[in-house]
């Protein structure tokens, strides 16, 4: 495939979306412009979160062995990976999608997947920065009980999910890693 097919079958969406604002524009102005405004919102976010997510990465893949890595939450790590990936995970900042980058350097560097699930379900369900604010807004009971689901809630999917993914789609899913952050 050309390097021009492989674009627009990458960016695709992409350009389908701003064909249907175009489209908008003609004939509601108004809902364009809306949309416009967001998409721009939306991208200035982004680009205030990724570069520093990706500075990150970049000396934790420079700095940080591998074989430090597999010791606190490789395959062997047991209970203290799980531990030390849902700290990770709940004192982390910023959106969903700034975990993947991060889970992605951690597949390349032999984290189990059981320990990269409970990173990610800490990172979208146990941020310790907005439990404060629950604390505040919601009561402390309201806070913990939900913490304490989420906990429970976490590593049962994270087991669940690694015994049910077969062998041959976690090799594919740390090859893909691999594959993806050498290529960045």
């Amino acid at each position: 495939m050309t390097k021009i097919k492989k674009f627009i079958k990458r960016y695709l969406f992409f350009f389908l979306l701003v064909l249907i604002n175009i489209i908008l524009l003609f004939f509601k102005p108004e809902i364009a412009r809306g949309v416009t405004k967001l998409s721009l919102d939306s991208l200035k976010e982004m680009l205030s979160i990724i570069p520093p997510i990706f500075i990150i990465l970049g000396l934790m893949d420079v700095w940080v062995p591998k074989e430090t890595i597999m010791k606190y939450m490789g395959k062997g790590s047991g209970l203290k990976g799980g531990i030390f990936a849902f700290i990770l995970g709940s004192f982390s900042a910023g959106p969903l999608y700034a975990s993947f980058p991060i889970a992605a350097i951690f597949l390349k560097k032999g984290v189990s997947l059981t320990n990269i699930f409970i990173f990610i379900g800490a990172w979208s369900a146990t941020k310790i920065p907005m439990m404060l604010f629950e604390v505040a807004e919601l009561g402390m009971k309201f806070a913990v009980s939900r913490f304490i689901l989420n906990i429970i809630t976490i590593i049962v999917l994270a087991f669940v999910m690694e015994k049910t993914t077969s062998k041959k789609e976690a090799k594919k899913i740390y090859e893909k890693a691999t594959e993806q952050t050498d290529k960045d």
